[in-house]
Parts: C-alpha cells; sequence; structure tokens
C-alpha cells in the first residue's frame, strides 16, 4: 500500500528482456536501504526488489503489468517516481494508493499558469469499466505516474490537475509533455462504490 507522496526519482540504468518479462536495474538514493522482496512503487506501479548492488537496485515486470502500464516505454535513463510502501502508524498525506496501475492516459495539454502547470489527461474509456469505477470525478483523488494528485474539470474521457512547482521539479512531471504516456490509478473507494453499485443493479 502507498500514499502516492513520491520518495524520490530514480534512473533507469539497465533493460534486461527474459522471455516476456523485463528486469528493471535503477539508481536511486535510497538504495542502500532496501531489502530483497521490498515493494517499491515505480511511477504508480508496484514492484518486488529482486537484487540490490550498490547505490543500484533490480524489479522484474511482467506481461500483465507492461500491458497495463508506461514500462514498456521505458529506456536506459528515463527518469521514474519511486515511493517505498507505507510504514503502519504514519501519516497517509495523499490517499490510498495500491500500486496497481489501472491503464495508462496521455498528455493532451500543459499549461504555465505563473509558477504553476496544469496538465490535462485523455484515457480510454468503455461502459464495462465505468461501471467498475475507472473515471474520475471533480475534487476526487487520482494517481498519474504514482503522484497522489485531485482532479480538476473531468469530462468523460479527460482530466486536469494542477502541478505546484515542488512537485514538478521533485517528481517525472518536469519531462511530461503533450503526447506523453503516464501511468493512471483511479481512486480505490470510487471503485468498490461503483462496483457495490453495480451488483445491486443486477440483482433487482
Amino acid at each position: 500500500m502507498f500514499s502516492g507522496i513520491v520518495e524520490s526519482t530514480a534512473v533507469v540504468t539497465a533493460i534486461q528482456r527474459e522471455q516476456d518479462n523485463l528486469h528493471f536495474t535503477l539508481r536511486c538514493p535510497f538504495a542502500s536501504e532496501l531489502k530483497i522482496d521490498q515493494s517499491i512503487a515505480h511511477n504508480g506501479v508496484c514492484l518486488t526488489v529482486v537484487r540490490i548492488d550498490g547505490d543500484t537496485y533490480t524489479v522484474t515486470a511482467m506481461r500483465e503489468t507492461l500491458e497495463r502500464s508506461n514500462l514498456g516505454l521505458l529506456s536506459v535513463g528515463d527518469e521514474v517516481n519511486v515511493e517505498r510502501s507505507m510504514q503502519m502508524g504514519g501519516r497517509l498525506d495523499g490517499h490510498i494508493v495500491q500500486g496497481h496501475v489501472d491503464q495508462t492516459a496521455r498528455c493532451i495539454r500543459v499549461e504555465d499558469q505563473e509558477g504553476s502547470h496544469e496538465f490535462t489527461f485523455q484515457y480510454d474509456v468503455a461502459p464495462d469499466m465505468i461501471r467498475r469505477g475507472y473515471f474520475t470525478v471533480d475534487k476526487g483523488s487520482v494517481t498519474v505516474n504514482g503522484v497522489s494528485l485531485t482532479v480538476c474539470r473531468p469530462t468523460a474521457d479527460t482530466f486536469a490537475v494542477c502541478i505546484i512547482p515542488y512537485t514538478f521539479e521533485n517528481t517525472n512531471f518536469h519531462n511530461i509533455n503533450v503526447g506523453t504516456v503516464v501511468n493512471i490509478e483511479f481512486d480505490i473507494l470510487g471503485k468498490y462504490i461503483a462496483q457495490y453499485q453495480s451488483r445491486i443493479d443486477e440483482l433487482k
């Protein structure tokens, strides 16, 4: 479980394919503090540490993860948002994030707002996805590349988020431009409510 408050960014130093899996090696400031089997969110995707070597560590992404996220688009040198899992008893500064990315979205607009930035993203929708809670609501929560954010002006297939200077500088949002593909995870509470209502309707 994560909070969507990015700890740091990591740089991809190596990518190795093994059948349908990709092994990513990354360098980050807290690599020496990690343990094998520890869960780390990478652009919002929960992956398990399988190897540690000095200031780098390696994680593995399987086919399902690569199909649902932007990890398969990564190249050596790319910057990734990383967050270690929450500690029990700590503050929840963002919102409840599972690290189970639902799908990708594409940036369609970036606006400089005199200090902050507003990003607009578009994603694919389908009736069955909406019934399962895969949509955004005004002032609700959404996770973009692992960052917990508040939704602004949602439509049927788009939403906007406002990024303060600190977040822009300390996450990979400063690398997002029009056309960039990002990972999104919809609010788990919204999913539960939507699917509960859908099942109630089926029983009527």
